[in-house]
């Protein structure tokens, strides 16, 4: 049998079975890399030895009995190269920062290794982690799979890339701006993007920065796989608070599903932005999932009073994210943004100003922005009393060709023939990552060119399970990951 496509829970049963080993899985989760991905290029690091080892070290484990309480015990994984690992280095695709290698494992990766799981090597990532698209002066460029052409997304891109090419089981990423939603999508694999603050975060942090247990702003950490069960698998192993701090005191229970049958959801379907036209092709995939769910027998709604104001939520977002992306700006650069954001017309609303006024936030106006942030949040506990899940898209349109234009300002996203603002097309993965909601990104069919087509669900804060457990069903009604051919 060829293992390396086989969904984690499959392979776990079969481990326990007695059909293969782990030795077995990772030669050929191995083999395959060395095969594929001189063209794919999503293995930026490679720790082959080491998983080779641990292969064994699991296989005995499981003779000892140790598998009931290590879910992941001898699964192949990989790891987003932003994480922490111990002996491997930490890059964010920053060249200055190419030889830090950090002294201990992020506390998502311990988890993994406590789990079983056998980590692979590190997935690629772009500069900072702060693209759409995965490339960097250190590793190079990450293609999407089903069309080299094209970028398998970022920042978490490497691990969409893997996962979609046979390359591990499983893969964990991070989140602030849809990424781990949007390679999800170009890639026609699984994500999940956590309630903020459900998985601790430390050891995801730029380098070379010590690795404490702070709580970031929007940002998150979160599972990657090719089934919507794998993702509830993976997300059991890293949700829970950080045991230097939160954990000292609390153990974490995540509510069940709020249904267990697609008939019983109450869910609102979105296609429509007023800021951004929704491609035909990512339209389409939104109109498949309504429709599943209609013909399931769900409630299907199409609008409603209740849903907070799409426009102010983008511009929120917007100032929000922007706000500490200039943190360790240089001074001069610094000064100029605030001079060009003093230039800017009262009147002038659009998203590009929205994102220079972000830039310059003084800390009087974040507190005001956080405010309002608080009303949107108390506008979705209204929303979720009536509705149990957001179904809309994660980006406007499917992969689009690689753009390297070294200034992201000038580059252009082309919506059905027409161009826009390159950062417009982050409005739909901040309208879960403002308020901190859970979203889980799933597979809806493929474009007319062939390219995969995803959506997002987004589901009530801390109540994850809602949106894992309809993506789990929505699999099983229009099927889900399928290898690229």
């Amino acid at each position: 049998m060829e293992w390396n496509f086989p969904t984690a829970e499959q392979l776990a049963a079969a481990l326990r079975a007695g059909e293969v080993t782990s030795v077995e899985l990772t030669d050929e989760a191995i083999a395959r890399i060395e095969r594929d991905d001189d063209a794919i290029n999503a293995i930026c690091v490679r720790d082959f030895d080491r998983a080779r080892a641990a292969a064994h070290d699991a296989d005995r484990a499981r003779a000892r009995g140790e598998d009931r309480d290590r879910p992941l015990l001898g699964i192949p994984v990989t790891v987003k190269e932003s994480y922490d690992i111990a002996g491997l280095p930490t890059t964010w695709g920053m060249p200055p920062h190419r030889d830090y290698l950090p002294a201990e494992d992020a506390v998502q990766v311990s988890r993994l290794k406590a789990a079983g799981a056998v980590v692979l090597g590190k997935t690629n990532v772009p500069f900072g982690l702060q693209d759409i698209q995965s490339f960097n002066e250190i590793y190079g460029t990450t293609n999407n799979p089903w069309d080299h052409r094209r970028t398998s997304g970022g920042s978490s891109g490497g691990s969409a890339a893997a996962l979609a090419s046979g390359f591990g089981a499983l893969s964990i990423g991070s989140d602030l701006a849809g990424s781990l939603r949007t390679p999800a999508h170009f890639c026609g694999v699984y994500a999940h993007k956590p309630t903020l603050g459900l998985a601790a975060i430390r050891g995801m942090v730029p380098p070379p920065g010590p690795a404490l247990p702070v709580e970031h702003d929007l940002a998150v950490v979160g599972p990657m796989a090719r089934t919507a069960r794998d993702l509830t698998l993976l997300l059991d192993v890293m949700a829970g608070p950080d045991p230097l701090t939160l954990g000292a005191a609390y153990h974490l229970t995540l509510p069940p599903a709020r249904h267990e049958r697609l008939r019983d959801f109450r869910v609102l379907v979105l296609d429509d932005h007023p800021l951004i036209p929704t491609g035909a092709a990512v339209r389409a995939g939104v109109g498949r999932v309504a429709d599943a769910l209609a013909d399931g027998g769900a409630r299907v709604e199409r609008d409603s009073p209740l849903l907070p104001d799409l426009t102010e939520a983008a511009m929120l977002y917007r100032q929000l994210l922007f706000s500490g992306s200039v943190a360790r700006f240089p001074v001069e650069a610094y000064e100029q943004l605030r001079t060009h954001a003093a230039a800017l017309s009262a009147d002038d609303q659009s998203l590009d100003a929205a994102m220079l006024r972000g830039m310059v936030l003084s800390h009087r106006d974040w507190i005001e922005a956080n405010s309002r942030r608080e009303l949107h949040r108390h506008g979705w506990r209204r929303f979720f009393a009536e509705f149990d899940a957001v179904v809309c898209p994660v980006t406007p349109t499917p992969a689009f060709p690689h753009d390297h234009n070294p200034d992201p300002r000038a580059r252009r996203i082309d919506i059905d023939g027409v161009a826009y603002p390159y950062f417009d097309q982050l409005v739909w993965a901040g309208l879960a990552t403002m308020p901190g909601l859970p979203a889980t990104a799933v597979p809806a069919g493929r474009s007319p060119e062939g390219l995969p087509v995803g959506v997002q669900l987004i589901g009530p804060m801390f109540e994850d399970r809602t949106p894992l457990r309809l993506a789990e069903l929505l699999e099983q009604e229009i099927g889900g990951f399928r290898a690229p051919e």
